[in-house]
């Protein structure tokens, strides 16, 4: 492959640079250094801070030399880098995708696509674009809404994320001090597999060195992580979507069952509208709903039935290797 002439190669670089500049914070050479080689483009650090120099020079952009190391930022009023192809609708979807991909991408990644995200937020505030304030607007109209009582995330220590995920990113080696629930502290090398919210909490899916099962460490408990230089080849038998089906992050071990019981009309009807499983079956029996479903047996299921109180009634649990768990007669009382 030819190489590209010098001149296209600074092009590049002042593309990327004008892109990855912030607007209301500043930003350091070094820190541009480390975007871009996290995103793949290597160049070196002086080559950057020449580049830096001549840009502030040319465009709106501020630079701050009262310290080392200088810090870069476009002016209050300046337009920035416009991206053409990033309309008000495309605009609208990076914003939404930053606030829910910001736990489960690479911080590195997330980084890279610092310049993106700024550029769709003064899309999406900028005066100019008044005559579309619906798509400025939606933001304001759209919500995700937990199933559960809302908790506040737990705190998750300075630099655990960023080496957690950047080292599940570059199949790294990482080691970890981790404090679990009881109390206990260790510290152990770890090969990341997954990571996984589940509500306002993080959990990384691991296999500690010299095993071959997995655990689920949650990370607001990791008191420190550093990842290696060595690298591991991802296990073939480990799918992070299996592991959720099977129930492991509902505190299962996999086991599946035919689950039946009786709930009251009024609290069971959600469940027919959102089904337990693809093969659930329901029955009328007076003022009840008899449900059947094959389900992983966890806590978390556990925890599920107990919530109905006293309107869930008849709970019956049969291993799948039972041939029709729903053949036998109805167990909910008929109290019409």
């Amino acid at each position: 492959m030819a190489k590209r002439p010098d001149t296209l190669e600074t092009v590049l670089l002042a593309l990327e640079l004008l892109r990855r500049i912030p607007r209301n914070r500043k930003v350091s050479a070094t820190e541009l250094h480390d975007q871009l080689t996290n995103a793949g483009l290597s160049r070196d650090r002086r080559t950057i801070q020449r580049q830096l120099e001549m840009l502030s020079e040319h465009f709106e952009i501020e630079r701050d030399d009262r310290s080392k190391p200088y810090g870069y930022r476009w002016k209050d009023r300046a337009s920035g880098l416009s991206l053409p192809v990033l309309n008000e609708q495309e605009s609208l979807m990076l914003a939404l995708a930053e606030q829910h991909l910001r736990h489960l991408l690479p911080a590195s990644l997330m980084k890279s696509m610092d310049g993106f995200f700024q550029q769709a937020r003064t899309n999406l505030t900028s005066p100019a674009n008044g005559k579309r304030a619906q798509e400025r607007e939606w933001l304001s109209k759209v919500r995700v809404v937990s199933t559960t009582q809302p908790l506040l995330p737990p705190k998750i220590k300075p630099g655990v994320f960023e080496a957690v995920s950047n080292a599940l990113y570059r199949n790294l080696w990482l080691k970890l001090d981790y404090k679990n629930a009881a109390g206990g502290r260790k510290t152990a090398n770890v090969m990341p597999l997954g990571l996984a919210q589940q509500g306002a909490r993080l959990y990384l899916v691991c296999r500690y060195e010299g095993y071959y099962n997995e655990r689920s460490l949650a990370l607001h408990r990791v008191v420190s992580a550093e990842a290696s230089t060595q690298t591991f080849e991802r296990p073939k038998d480990f799918d992070l979507q299996k592991y959720d089906a099977d129930g492991r992050f509902g505190f299962g071990d996999g086991k599946r069952i035919h689950l039946t019981f009786c709930v009251d009309k009024d609290a069971g009807l959600h469940v027919l509208e959102s089904p337990l499983s693809a093969d659930q079956q329901v029955r009328e029996i007076g003022d009840q709903f008899e449900i059947s479903a094959t389900v992983v047996e966890t806590a978390q299921l556990e925890w599920w039935l107990r919530g109905f109180g006293d309107q869930v009634t008849d709970i019956r649990r049969l291993p799948v290797s039972t041939a029709d768990p729903v053949a036998a007669d109805g167990a909910c009382h008929d109290s019409s």
